[in-house]
């Protein structure tokens, strides 16, 4: 904001604890408790009276355990499905479906497109029945996809039940970061938001060495059980029922509920996420700019839509119309539209979920032999990936978005660029040099753990981050749609690159990685450190808002004692969170 945000910024700061890894241990027991919560959701009902008995420990739990459990459902889209399609037994079943290039690629991609879907829908759920039951909603319907697909016999209830299921994991991979970056103090969000990627990681490289294990019920050949794909695709359900029911233990997002004129409850989840009273000035701070900027974005819909003020479903519905239109109107939000959905379209066409769908068939062109072969190395992708996330969990809040992001790209580029070598020199004869063969391999794996230090995290990191209050559930779920359509085009066109394009195909995600990398270097802010109503100032606001919007933001900041309290003159007293919204 103008004036006083800038302030409360420099305050704010001085008062916050270390960011990153040093954020975490000097926030407590705060690294330890992200490892707990890695297992500990199986746990969360018991814990919920304990962890009331510590504040600080009782919300860091809370963030990780919110942000991991949703993100253990995203490896039916990567890890599960990716060994399953290499089975005899689903082969079988499945038919051509499963052999012919076109229609494999619609049974993967099939569920992106029920993803995009489901983030279309979540934007405004999100905003109406709050973070918190929209993720509950979302694993209601993630799980009558998974069951749908279990219990299949044709193809049609794959896609079908892959199509529901994409559904709710979309509706999840947009409310949870959004969920996270609101709950998480400023100078740990970019860790505890990361916490969401190293779940997915986590779960990708148990769901891979899950379908290694089952891969030999019945034999690997003809004999094979259908128990093989069945038991994988089952036990889904596991972390799903897990998250449903201890997502009602969590607490409301603050900013949510001062849209919903909750202060009172906004201030006390404040209180306990940052382990301070609620007097302090630190909460305080935070508590009356997220205050100002939903008093300041109030009043100037009435401002510029007078007649959709009286509350109304039609005037709502107006309203929410309105803010999706004005995210291309104003320049300071279409920048941020371009930034979010660049970001997510880069993230797919860097080529990981080619690799992560169809691992087993990529290792098989790269010289390697056996079905049980291919598996083996495919979870090894599992294993570097999930490792690679840690350093981004503890060290993204002091490095940075842009650095991560930028070496990751460069680092994945090259990856593609020296396998698409290889790949053109030996395809035709990988049996005579097999060398060259394990040396691709490991590219692959090294592109793996460059994925999961940096565009993994990263990128859900920032698209949760950048955006205003009033619009940031429609504004996320803008960019997790060009994330999920991405990733459907990837998934469909895969198959048939390889046939087609051979080599080339590395060569086209390589040139794509590089390109990403160049787009964060040149056109991306760096939004480390920031409060979300912050992130205002890098995006140029100030120019797009004019001189009377700033007046005001400076005006409100005054009057509900802000501009007072970072100047140390006085504490924000309760009876200033009562304000009136000027028409």
């Amino acid at each position: 904001m103008a004036g006083g945000a800038d302030y409360a910024l420099d305050r704010r700061r001085a008062l916050a604890g270390k960011s990153g890894w040093a954020g975490l241990v000097h926030n407590g027991r705060v690294f330890l408790i992200a490892i707990f919560a890695s297992l500990g959701g199986l746990y969360a009902p018991f814990f919920s009276l304990w962890m009331h008995t510590n504040t600080l420990l009782g919300s860091m739990v809370n963030h990780s355990l919110s942000a991991l459990f949703p993100a253990m459902l995203t490896p039916e889209i990567y890890g599960v499905f990716s060994g399953v399609l290499s089975m005899r037994s689903f082969g079988i079943r499945m038919g051509s479906a499963v052999t012919d290039s076109g229609t494999k690629g619609w049974l993967v991609a099939i569920l992106e497109l029920g993803a995009w879907f489901g983030v279309l829908c979540t934007g405004y759920l999100a905003d109406k029945l709050s973070r918190k039951y929209t993720i509950f909603s979302a694993v209601v319907v993630f799980c009558i996809g998974v069951i749908v697909q279990t219990a299949a016999y044709h193809p049609s209830s794959i896609y079908g039940g892959r199509f529901v299921t994409g559904m709710g994991v979309g509706s999840l991979s947009m409310a949870v970061p959004l969920y996270n970056a609101e709950l998480a103090p400023p100078e740990v969000r970019g860790s505890l938001v990361a916490l969401q990627q190293l779940a997915i990681t986590f779960g990708i490289m148990v769901s891979f060495w899950i379908d290694y294990g089952t891969n030999y019920i019945g034999g690997t050949g003809d004999t094979q059980s259908e128990a093989a794909w069945r038991i994988p695709l089952a036990l889904q359900l596991v972390p799903a029922i897990i998250l449903g029911a201890g997502i009602l233990f969590m607490p409301f997002s603050p900013r949510w509920l001062v849209n919903q004129g909750r202060d009172d409850e906004a201030l006390q989840v404040l209180s306990k996420a940052r382990g301070l009273p609620p007097d302090s000035d630190l909460v305080q701070i935070e508590f009356l700019e997220i205050k100002a900027q939903h008093v300041f974005e109030k009043e100037t819909s009435a401002l510029n839509f007078p007649q959709f003020q009286d509350g109304s479903f039609s005037s709502n519905f107006k309203l929410g119309l309105y803010d999706y239109i004005s995210l291309l109107k104003t320049r300071t939000l279409l920048y941020r539209v371009a930034v979010g959905s660049l970001v997510m379209f880069f993230q797919q066409w860097t080529g990981v979920n080619a690799i992560l769908y169809y691992a087993p068939s990529i290792f098989s062109s790269l010289g390697l032999t056996g079905n049980t072969t291919n598996l083996l190395a495919t979870g090894v992708v599992g294993i570097v990936m999930f490792l690679a996330t840690i350093p981004a969990v503890l060290y993204v809040d002091k490095a940075g978005r842009k650095p991560v992001l930028v070496s990751g790209a460069f680092i994945m580029a090259t990856c593609h660029i020296i396998v698409a070598v290889l790949t053109g020199l030996y395809h035709n004869s990988w049996s005579t040099h097999k060398t060259a063969g394990w040396v691709a391999c490991a590219f692959v794996w090294v592109f793996s753990i460059a994925f999961g230090y940096s565009w993994g995290p990263c990128c859900w990191i920032l698209v949760a981050e950048i955006w205003p209050l009033s619009i940031r559930g429609k504004g996320l779920s803008i960019a997790a749609s060009s994330n999920w359509m991405n990733n459907f085009i990837v998934g469909q066109v895969t198959p048939t690159m390889q046939t087609h394009l051979g080599f080339g195909t590395f060569v086209f995600f390589g040139v794509f990685s590089l390109l990403g990398g160049l787009f964060v270097l040149i056109f991306v802010p760096e939004t480390k450190g920031l409060t979300l109503e912050e992130m205002d100032a890098v995006f140029g606001d100030r120019e797009g808002l004019g001189v009377a919007d700033q007046e005001r933001q400076t005006e409100i900041a005054s009057r509900i004692g802000l501009t007072a309290l970072v100047g140390g003159k006085e504490k924000a007293s309760p009876e200033r969170y009562e304000v009136d919204s000027k028409a």
